[in-house]
């Protein structure tokens, strides 16, 4: 397969293995009250970072990825800023790329290489992700993404139309599309792209003629039946997901069941049709106390897939218009370059049939992606949830937006998602993320030490998944962290290099707190004088500091 060679590569390719973990702290003061508040994430960083701190709780747990990084054609004004150890990308940092810059291409590449080799960590096995770019690098993107992705996961390259007319100012040829390049995780996964949504017409409904008098659904009762079950919506049925607990071997005869318990109710199905639902895995109980198939094999394929040529997904004077309408205090003239319509990704994010899914963004700008996906929900009564990331990046003085109060762009980003909530009245919520201190084996090591605090809010973050919103739990002395879920978290550290090299578990220490906590302990410490016997009779799980410090548990 051809590569693509560039300036750099060499230096850039393994760069974000390098890349230090940083916490996430949550700012209470710009973050905003509401459903999934601790779900939907603004966070103000350089993406690089932002994506490497955002590794413990999300790999592999992205379903999909939108971005509309710089399109390096020269009047952008972005700067390449990535420390990398190199002394040919160290001649690079702090420069303005511009268009007698001789070496666009190859800063260009470099800076999306780490950033693409983190989004791909992050995606789910079935997710995709979206890239709007335009002709100054799509054909080195597309080679940069086979290289990342393979180009066997390659599904496309959309063309999207951004103008209604030509511009007058045009020299040689009018350029009226921009491209959107689409690659997959793991393409075998991935289900066809259509915007055709599940209605009556391609839903069929399999309810029981009379209600289960059995079993009462319960929400929070898992089905016997892998995966998990998923949300249904069913056209004007508007049918909320129940789950309830069947047997894995149900038997219809003559539209009735023949078990005993769980579920007794008739069915319009024979016993051939329930056994391939339950093969296809499309058999769910309803709030309606029945059994509904979703779409099988053949209807997923007999949806029309979404054309590469999108020519009625929004344009760029909507995307205006968009912005000038939920910023009606800020001059009439253009608020922010550039922003993408919220139809384009609002339809790119329906594709993927996905109303439960984690939508990211890396190159957040005007914060559309969240736009979309807060309309989204409320148009198909989705839960889906967004993360921004926005650098901190500076407004020019001269520019409208700076004129009405907004100093950086993230503040733009910000404020944009939160007058949506409150245009739309949606109640919905989400956490305003900073980088906290830089924890990372290396400089733990070199004794660049991190205070108990903040080392106790980060490997709470590791051990559970989640920021920590009271501190005020910590206790340093007894070494205690946090309890979630019924498991307790301990940190045995000390701020001082002679004493942490004598910090260990003991079976004094043990022994005392598992007299007070007999439940699952989690434990980061620079060693253990227990053997796994001993810890596991003691129902502690050791993580050992700083060598296994970003090892999930």
């Amino acid at each position: 397969m051809a590569t693509i060679n560039f300036k750099g590569k060499n230096s850039v390719w393994n760069h974000h293995l390098s890349v230090p973990y940083q916490i996430l702290e949550k700012n209470k003061k710009l973050s905003v009250k509401g459903k999934n508040e601790n779900e939907n994430l603004i966070i103000e960083a350089d993406n690089l970072v932002a994506l490497k701190s955002l590794l413990p709780k999300y790999q592999g747990k992205i379903k999909c990825i939108y971005i509309d990084p710089p399109y390096n054609n020269g009047g952008e004004g972005w700067i390449y800023n990535d420390a990398v150890n190199s002394p040919l990308i160290k001649e690079w940092l702090g420069k303005t790329v511009d268009k007698e810059d001789l070496t666009k291409h190859d800063k260009w590449l470099c800076m999306m290489t780490p950033r693409l080799k983190l989004l791909q960590e992050l995606l789910k096995g079935d997710g995709v992700i979206f890239i709007s770019i335009d002709n100054n690098e799509v054909h080195h993107l597309r080679m940069l993404l086979n290289d990342i992705f393979g180009e066997s996961n390659f599904i496309g390259m959309l063309k999207w139309k951004k103008k209604k007319q030509p511009s007058y100012m045009t020299t040689h040829i009018a350029e009226m599309v921009e491209y959107i390049l689409v690659y997959s995780k793991d393409k075998s996964r991935l289900e066809k792209l259509s915007i055709k949504t599940r209605s009556d017409e391609n839903t069929r409904l399999d309810n029981a003629n009379n209600p289960i008098t059995e079993l009462k659904a319960k929400k929070g009762i898992r089905v016997k039946l892998p995966p998990d079950i998923k949300l249904i919506k069913a056209g004007k049925y508007k049918i909320k997901t129940m789950q309830v607990e069947y047997l894995n071997d149900i038997k219809i005869s003559n539209g009735r069941t023949l078990n005993d318990v769980n579920i007794k109710a008739r069915f319009r199905n024979n016993q051939e049709q329930v056994d391939l639902f339950v093969a296809e895995d499309c058999l769910f109980i309803t709030s309606k106390y029945g059994l509904r198939r979703d779409l099988l094999t053949e209807e997923k394929e007999a949806r029309k897939s979404i054309n590469d040529l999108l020519l009625d997904w929004g344009d760029n004077q909507e995307s205006d218009r968009e912005i000038k309408e939920l910023f009606p205090d800020i001059p009439d003239e253009k608020i922010f370059d550039y922003p993408k319509p919220s139809k384009l990704i609002k339809n790119l994010i329906k594709s993927l049939f996905s109303e439960k899914e984690i939508i990211l963004d890396s190159f957040a700008g005007s914060g559309t992606t969240a736009q979309a996906v807060l309309e989204l929900n409320k148009e198909d009564n989705g839960d889906r949830k967004f993360i921004l990331v926005q650098i901190p990046e500076k407004i020019e003085k001269d520019k409208p937006a700076y004129k009405a109060g907004f100093k950086y762009v993230h503040e733009i980003t910000r404020e944009r998602v939160k007058r949506v909530i409150d245009r739309d009245k949606l109640g919905v919520g989400f956490s305003y993320m900073k980088l906290g201190p830089q924890i990372d084996a290396e400089s733990i090591l070199a004794g660049s030490l991190p205070s108990y605090r903040e080392f106790a809010k980060y490997v709470y973050y590791l051990a559970t998944g989640k920021t920590m919103d009271n501190e005020k739990s910590i206790n340093e002395k007894s070494y205690f962290v946090g309890k979630i879920n019924g498991e307790t978290v301990y940190l045995i550290y000390e701020k001082n290099k002679e004493k942490l090299k004598n910090l260990a578990i003991t079976l004094d220490w043990a022994e005392k707190i598992n007299k007070k906590d007999k439940g699952k302990k989690i434990v980061y410490a620079p060693a253990c004088f227990l053997d796994e016997e001993y810890l596991e009779k003691l129902n502690i799980s050791f993580v050992s500091i700083p060598y296994n410090l970003f090892e999930k548990k």
